[in-house]
């Protein structure tokens, strides 16, 4: 298996259009804390869905262990403490 690279993307906050930068060795997850957005968290490896957020636009990088197939598929939400974004900006509803 290849290691995946973690290419730096922004976070648009949907309600409000701010963005919050999220670097390459940085999750998601940590962008938004650091922003100050309290998003409820557990395992932070991708397997329990506690900090699952929606997604309103761009293409989540799945990279959990907890959506189905189908569920990622449908690209309308993602687990911020190991997923990213395949697209530059992507655009959460919290």
């Amino acid at each position: 298996m290849t290691e995946a690279i973690n290419t730096p993307f922004e976070i648009e906050i949907a309600a409000t259009g701010q963005r919050i930068a999220v670097g390459a060795s940085q999750t998601a997850l940590a962008a938004l804390q650091a922003a100050g957005f309290d998003i409820p968290m557990s395992c932070e490896q991708g397997v329990c869905g506690t900090c699952l957020t929606g997604v309103k636009g761009g293409v989540p990088d799945h990279r959990d262990h907890f959506l189905t197939d189908a569920e990622r598929a449908a690209n309308d939400a993602f687990t911020p403490c190991c997923s990213r974004s395949q697209t530059p900006v992507l655009i959460v509803d919290v």
